[in-house]
C-alpha cells in the first residue's frame, strides 16, 4: 500500500426490522457488538485516527460501545442515504490523502483478507474506485452491477429502477467501496436525490466517475454472505453461530480440547492455553484468560476472569471478574460472584459463594459457605455453613482472618471482625468481637439437657 487508507463505517441507522429499542449496531454476535467487529477489522487496515464512524440513532450509546481508542465519530443527525452519510464527513476526511473505503457497521463477517484484496485492486490499478460484488442465485433487493464490454463498471441499477434485462443480471453490488479519495471528494457533490426516497446514494458514484472519464472496477467475492448486513434477529443468530464456530475452531487449533464443541460458547476476546479441557455446555465470556492444563466443568460460566495454569472449575460453577492463581480448585456448584482473588492452591467447594474476597494460598472453604468482603489468610480452613455477615443494613464491612486460622462449621462472623492468625473458632459460634492470634473463640449458649422433657410433651399432646 503506497498511500494510506481512510475508512468510514456507516452506523447511523436504527434498524427497524430488528424490532428493538436499541440501535442495530449495538446488538452482539460472537461476544462483541456488530460495530466493534467492523472496527476491529478496520483497525487491521488503518490507524485509529483514519477510522471514522458515522453515528445517528442513539449516537452517544454507539460512541460509548466502541472500545478502540482513537477512532473518530461523525454525527448524522438526519439520515438521508449512504451518500449523505459520507458527505457530512467532508470536513474531517476530505483533507486526508490516499484512498477512501466505505464499510457498514452491521456487516461484521467481512474478513480482513477480503478487504485487503479490495484495497490492492484499487491501489495497484488505474481505477477511480473498486466496488465489491458477488454472484447471487437470487439477487432480489440488491443493486445490479452493469459492466461494459471490457468488464469495467458502468453503473449500479437498483431493484426498483431496473429493466427486466438489467434485473436478470445476477452480479449484485455488496455496497463496499474503495475510492481514490481525491476523485471521490471532487465528484461527490454530483450525487443527487433523484429517487422516490429523495436520498443520496453511493451507488450513483460509479456512473458519476464514468461520466468524468474515469474507470470503475468490481471485485467479485466467492461468498456473498461475507458482506451481507444483518437486518433481523434470525440473521443475527446465524451470524452469532458463524462467529462461535470460527472461535471454537481457532481454540481447538491452538491445542485446547472442547468436549462436544457445538455446545460450548466462547467469546471472541477469550484466550485459552494449551491442553486445557472445556466440558459440554460451558460458557467462557468477555475478556477471560485461561492458562494451560486447566479444566472448565460442564455447564460452568466464566466471565471476564483470569485463570492461571492448572486451575480446575467444577461443573455448574460461576466465576465472574475474578483472578484464580495456579492450581486453584473451585466447584462444583461454586459461585465466585465478583472481584475475588484466590491464591495458589486454594480450594473453594460445592455451594460456596465468594464476593470481593481474597483467599490466601492453600486456604479451603469446601462446603456451603458465604464469604463476602473478606481477607482470608493462607492455609485457613473455613468450615461448612460459615457465613460472613458483611452488611448491617446500611454499609458493607470487612472480615479479616489470619493465616492458619480454623473456623468451625456453622460459624457466623459478624463484620467488621478480625480473627488472628492460628486462632480457632468453635463450631456453631456467633463471633461479634475480635479473636486474638492462637486463641479459641466461642460464641454460643451452654448446652442444657432436660431429662424426660420430650416424653412429658408427648403425654400432654395426647391429653
Amino acid at each position: 500500500m503506497h498511500k494510506p487508507v481512510t475508512i468510514v463505517i456507516l452506523a447511523a441507522g436504527l434498524g427497524t426490522r430488528m424490532k428493538s429499542r436499541h440501535a442495530k449496531v449495538l446488538h452482539k454476535a460472537g461476544g462483541k457488538t456488530l460495530l466493534q467487529h467492523v472496527v476491529d477489522t478496520a483497525r487491521e487496515l488503518a490507524p485509529p485516527e483514519r477510522i471514522f464512524v458515522v453515528v445517528g440513532h442513539q449516537a452517544e450509546k454507539v460512541r460509548q460501545s466502541v472500545e478502540t481508542p482513537g477512532v473518530r465519530f461523525i454525527e448524522q443527525t438526519e439520515q438521508k442515504g449512504t451518500g449523505h452519510a459520507v458527505m457530512i464527513g467532508r470536513d474531517a476526511m476530505a483533507k486526508l490523502d490516499g484512498y477512501l473505503m466505505v464499510l457498514y457497521g452491521d456487516s461484521p463477517l467481512l474478513r480482513v483478507e477480503t478487504l485487503r484484496s479490495l484495497i490492492a485492486q484499487e491501489t495497484e490499478g488505474d481505477a477511480a474506485g473498486v466496488l465489491m460484488s458477488a454472484h447471487m442465485e437470487d439477487p432480489f433487493g440488491y443493486g445490479r452491477v452493469i459492466r461494459d464490454a471490457r468488464g469495467n463498471v458502468l453503473g449500479v441499477v437498483e431493484q426498483k429502477a431496473g429493466t427486466p434485462e438489467q434485473l436478470a443480471i445476477r452480479e449484485a453490488n455488496m455496497g463496499i467501496y474503495c475510492f481514490r479519495a481525491d476523485l471521490f471528494w471532487k465528484h461527490v457533490d454530483e450525487i443527487q436525490p433523484n429517487n422516490p426516497a429523495r436520498e443520496y446514494y453511493l451507488t450513483d458514484m460509479p456512473e458519476i466517475l464514468n461520466r468524468a472519464g474515469h474507470t470503475v472496477e468490481a471485485m467479485k467475492i466467492d461468498d456473498p454472505a461475507e458482506a451481507l448486513g444483518i437486518n433481523d434477529r434470525a440473521q443475527l443468530a446465524e451470524v452469532d453461530r458463524i462467529f462461535r464456530d470460527r472461535k471454537r475452531r481457532a481454540v481447538m487449533a491452538s491445542g485446547v480440547t472442547l468436549v462436544q464443541p457445538e455446545t460450548i460458547t466462547i467469546d471472541a476476546a477469550v484466550e485459552i492455553g494449551m491442553d486445557t479441557i472445556v466440558e459440554p455446555f460451558a460458557q467462557i465470556l468477555g475478556k477471560t484468560k485461561i492458562g494451560e492444563n486447566c479444566r472448565v466443568g460442564a455447564c460452568s460460566i466464566v466471565s471476564d476472569s483470569t485463570l492461571a495454569d492448572e486451575v480446575e472449575i467444577g461443573a455448574f460453577s460461576i466465576v465472574g471478574t475474578s483472578v484464580l492463581e495456579h492450581g486453584v480448585h473451585a466447584g462444583p456448584y461454586a459461585r465466585l460472584r465478583m472481584e475475588n482473588h484466590v491464591a495458589a492452591g486454594a480450594h473453594i467447594g460445592n455451594f460456596v459463594e465468594l464476593k470481593k474476597t481474597r483467599m490466601g494460598a492453600g486456604a479451603k472453604a469446601n462446603h456451603l459457605a458465604y464469604l463476602g468482603d473478606s481477607e482470608i489468610g493462607a492455609k485457613v480452613n473455613i468450615g461448612a455453613g460459615t457465613i460472613t455477615c458483611n452488611y448491617d443494613g446500611q454499609k458493607k464491612h470487612r472480615t479479616a482472618i489470619g493465616e492458619g486460622a480454623f473456623v468451625g462449621s456453622n460459624s457466623t462472623l459478624v463484620a467488621p471482625i478480625e480473627i488472628g492468625a492460628g486462632a480457632y473458632i468453635a463450631a456453631g459460634s456467633v463471633i461479634t468481637h475480635p479473636v486474638p492470634p492462637d486463641a479459641l473463640g466461642v460464641g454460643r449458649a451452654r448446652q442444657e439437657n432436660k431429662e424426660e422433657w420430650a416424653k412429658k410433651r408427648r403425654r400432654l399432646a395426647k391429653a
